[in-house]
């Protein structure tokens, strides 16, 4: 029968606080470890799960405007594995509930109190998270670590979440449509440098070509096509305005040799002006 309060054994993961009862209470210098330990059958060997552990709490709470919003928070967890004679003494075993959760609830409930419900949907929720942090802080004051707190479910009244949801996609289609415009306001100063560039082009083009450039080119097309194998041509002059001579270019190849024939071929004239 006594066997059950001298032999304890202490599984891994896990830590022992001894409270001895004529020596003085509980031994917070000291835990021990994983294995056997023998200790006298009116004293007692308090076992402590040391691993991280998580819990989970559901809480209601009201934002700024009074509506109640119901929170699902998870908590990871763990003792500190030296001080658990201290949180024994101190605290004692259902520490969860004692100042895990109370803490983090009270926090949560004055932070989003000063919220209202729509920028808990939006852009405050860094507040919180802040808040969380702070929680943790004065947690740990009390030899518990904190590993994370994560808000699983953020519950609105169906119709307020409705609203809600209604408002913030009227607000992304009015901002897509005010990009809409600014990308056409872009594109129509793009095409205007455009025209703008293409006119100065044509400007430059028409000052700079004149009537003898014209014919200069008339000359070298047509003494590519004279030289062509297998091409039969008539080109006809006209006059200063026309091609560089007048007649008829003929590419005769009928006897199976390439002949080039021109008939009254006249030399140009440029400006009116005689030939060198």
């Amino acid at each position: 029968y006594l066997w059950n309060y001298i032999v304890i054994v202490i599984d891994s993961g896990e830590g022992g606080v001894l409270y001895r009862l004529f020596f003085g209470g509980t031994v917070v210098n000291r835990v021990y470890g994983e294995g056997i330990h023998i200790i006298c059958p009116w004293d007692r060997l308090h076992i402590y799960n040391a691993r991280v552990q998580e819990v989970s709490h559901d809480m209601n709470v009201l934002t700024k405007n009074g509506l109640k919003i119901t929170l699902e928070v998870s908590i990871r967890y763990y003792p500190e594995y030296n001080l658990l004679g201290v949180l024994h003494k101190n605290v004692g075993p259902d520490y969860v509930h004692t100042v895990i959760i109370p803490e983090i609830e009270s926090v949560l409930r004055i932070n989003i109190g000063k919220i209202d419900a729509e920028e808990i949907y939006t852009t405050k929720t860094s507040l919180i998270e802040k808040a969380l942090n702070k929680a943790i802080e004065q947690v740990a004051q009390q030899f518990i670590h904190i590993d994370d707190v994560i808000i699983k479910k953020m519950l609105l009244p169906s119709d307020i979440e409705k609203a809600i949801q209604y408002k913030i996609e009227q607000k992304h289609l009015a901002d897509a449509h005010d990009y809409i415009i600014e990308k056409e306001k872009k594109e129509s100063e793009r095409k205007q440098i455009e025209a703008d560039s293409l006119a100065r082009y044509n400007q430059t083009l028409s000052t700079s070509i004149n009537k003898n450039i014209i014919l200069w080119k008339g000359i070298d097309a047509a003494k590519e096509l004279s030289l062509s194998d297998n091409t039969k041509v008539v080109i006809v002059g006209g006059g200063d305005h026309g091609i560089p001579f007048y007649g008829s270019v003929i590419l005769d190849s009928s006897d199976g040799e390439s002949e080039t024939k021109i008939s009254n071929a006249q030399p140009l004239t440029l400006n009116g002006g005689d030939n060198d």
